[in-house]
């Protein structure tokens, strides 16, 4: 058998890189580190470009389709970009617009009402055997006013100097105005990007290569893309419910609590209730009673949402069991945090289905009698 000289050289060079690999594992690794860290703007471009091209797509589709005036064709592009990125702007604007006043007035309402809370609660805890009263007396003595706004301080002061605080933004802001750039070219030129490297795949990779790729690509926005879109779609209406439902039962802070439990929700199964905790700390500052009457209303939205509104808007929409959702958000969050909870979901069904599809294969048909 005849070896060709491509195959040797492609050999001699993977040997020759794990050995440079192994030898310099510290100095490769710091260059890799370094590469991936230049390249972040680019990584947070391509993300923002997709997140931004669901829209934009929804408003091309709707942006005069049947017009055969070629002005009217030679503005869509533009026109629907604009629209959707400010369309994202304006929900961000929302959602912090809506939280952090109500926030801020939360921190300045615990900094009054907690001290007085516990200044009520020590001297009872004797009396219930649940502290004794050397260690009541101690905590008596305590100014917690004082503790609570030294806790404030060191958190504040944790964060960093003036100037370090203000180098730190100034990176973040430099990479997220290259991270917009590079979306936005990549937004206007999609579909030529997307022919070359279709080109490119098709000259450098085997036929059969190139259609499996192309097949798992597919399937991998295909599943991104229903996620994403049921997922906000499923926040928004359990938001919703959860703030009107607040504000008939004279709950406070129902609009904050509704926006996040809406934005927590983005999680899947563990999202609500992480928004639901904050919620139930934020009444408790106000009203122990109402707080516990908001767990029992959060866990019967809970029961409703999980059982009519999720299957319907996001469990079918991804094609993956409930068992391996909370499979994927377990797992996802262990390894990478919040990040891993919301690409567990969407890595786990595309996973699930090229799986089903491999196995379907891979199984001879049944014979019939």
């Amino acid at each position: 058998m005849k070896i060709k000289h491509s195959t040797i050289l492609f050999a001699a060079l993977t040997a020759f890189g794990l050995f440079l690999g192994i030898t310099y594992w510290t100095p490769c690794v710091d260059l890799v580190r370094k590469i991936l860290d230049a390249a972040s703007p680019i990584f947070l471009g391509f993300v923002l470009a997709y997140v931004v091209n669901i829209p934009m797509t929804f408003y091309e589709r709707h942006y005069f389709p049947r017009s055969g005036n070629a002005l009217v064709r030679a503005s869509a592009r533009p026109v629907c970009m604009l629209a959707a990125f400010l369309t994202v702007i304006l929900i961000l604007a929302a959602v912090i617009g809506l939280v952090l006043p109500e926030l801020l007035s939360c921190i300045r309402l615990m900094l009054e009402e907690v001290p007085k809370i516990l200044e009520k609660l020590i001297p009872l805890l004797p009396k219930e055997n649940a502290l004794s009263e050397e260690l009541a007396q101690r905590l008596r003595n305590i100014d917690w006013a004082q503790v609570l706004y030294n806790l404030l301080q060191g958190l504040l002061s944790g964060l960093g100097n003036v100037a370090t605080v203000t180098a730190n933004v100034a990176g973040y802001l430099v990479d997220f105005l290259l991270a917009l750039i590079f979306s936005l070219y990549l937004l206007a030129g999609k579909e030529k990007l997307q022919a070359q490297l279709a080109r490119l795949l098709s000259t450098y990779l085997r036929p059969s290569w190139n259609r499996n790729l192309h097949h798992v690509a597919g399937v991998l926005n295909n599943c991104f893309h229903r996620y994403i879109v049921g997922q906000c779609t499923e926040a928004v209406i359990l938001g919703t419910l959860c703030a009107l439902g607040m504000m008939l039962l004279g709950f406070p802070y129902a609009a904050m609590t509704g926006v996040v439990v809406g934005v927590s929700a983005l999680i899947p199964v563990m999202g609500a209730y992480i928004g639901g905790a904050v919620g139930f700390l934020l009444i408790l500052t106000v009203d122990p009673m109402k707080a516990l009457l908001f767990v029992v209303y959060l866990v019967i939205l809970q029961q409703l949402e999980g059982n009519l509104i999720y299957p319907r808007v996001v469990g079918s929409s991804i094609g993956l069991p409930g068992v391996w959702v909370l499979a994927a958000v377990t797992i996802g969050g262990g390894v990478f945090g919040i990040l891993g909870m919301l690409l567990g979901v969407p890595l786990a069904a595309a996973a699930y289905q090229l799986l089903g599809e491999h196995s379907r294969r891979q199984t001879p048909p049944a014979e019939t009698t």
